[in-house]
């Protein structure tokens, strides 16, 4: 099965027009069981600034299907090291944390609907 390591603009993006079809699709399937979902502390405490449909929809996803992810020492040194080495600015830290967080875990898939660091092919 499918580890997919979903970060935070991913359960936003079900309520976005531009992103709402493949995110559809995406939670469906982690819903069904078709897919594990990595989810990471660092994306729990971001949600908690979400409004509260985007905290429903992590509810509907069953606990069975969620692998849970805890911020690492490890994570944070590894996330540092990116900003290092100048892969981000250090105003992207975060964004570092979660690439870092689903690299160690082993992640099939980084899911993300940030175009400015995470999905982006000159950072990439």
């Amino acid at each position: 099965m499918e580890r997919i390591y979903l970060d935070t603009s991913v359960f936003s993006g079900y309520f976005e027009p531009e992103f709402e079809l493949w995110t559809k699709l995406l939670i469906d399937k982690i819903i069904k069981g078709e897919i594990k979902m990595l989810y990471s502390q660092l994306t729990e405490i971001e949600l908690n600034q979400a409004p509260q449909y985007v905290k429903d929809l992590v509810k509907q996803i069953p606990d069975k299907h969620i692998e849970f992810l805890a911020i690492t020492d490890e994570a944070s040194a590894l996330a540092d090291q990116y900003v290092k080495e100048n892969v981000v600015g250090k105003a992207s830290v975060e964004d570092c944390r979660h690439i870092a967080i689903a690299t160690l875990n082993n992640a099939d898939i980084l899911a993300s609907w940030n175009f400015k660091h995470i999905v982006n092919v000159s950072r990439i």
